[in-house]
């Protein structure tokens, strides 16, 4: 099951510190540009991850083609694909041991949601973590943690 309680949430918003971002923009109209620029803001690494526009700059976060490159503990894969997209997101996630994959608002795979959590990871769907953040009163992450 997805997480759906807020306390499990924001457990996993307060723990977390690097975001790997599946599907970030250089485009300013699209969501995962601004979500992005939010999670940095608020004091979370963030790692963008887009084949399309690898070796570009996102916030100034190298673009990474797909996770195994990235080499650094990865806590939440954010993922701005589209619902049938997400498997290859979640099997990413799952080959580099990230500790949870976040599903976007109308991204809904009941069937990759089962997989991720077979496997271990925490998932939380069909929510925006810049909205999440704010409501459950998530602490900006400090950086001498």
């Amino acid at each position: 099951m997805p997480l759906t309680r807020d306390e499990d949430i924001r457990e996993l918003l307060t723990n977390a510190r690097t975001i790997a971002m599946i599907g970030a923009s250089d485009r300013p109209d699209r969501p995962s540009y601004g979500v992005m620029k939010f999670l940095q803001d608020w004091g979370y690494r963030v790692l963008p991850v887009n084949p399309q526009i690898t070796g570009e700059h996102v916030h100034g976060e190298f673009v990474w083609r797909e996770l195994a490159q990235i080499g650094v503990p990865i806590d939440i894969v954010d993922i701005f694909r589209r619902p049938q997209a997400a498997a290859e997101a979640v099997d990413q996630a799952i080959f580099v041991g990230a500790k949870a994959v976040w599903m976007q608002i109308g991204v809904i795979n009941e069937e990759v949601a089962a997989k991720a959590e077979a496997a271990g990871l925490k998932v939380v769907m069909d929510r925006c973590p810049k909205i999440e953040i704010p409501r459950l009163g998530v602490p900006r992450v400090s950086s001498d943690a």
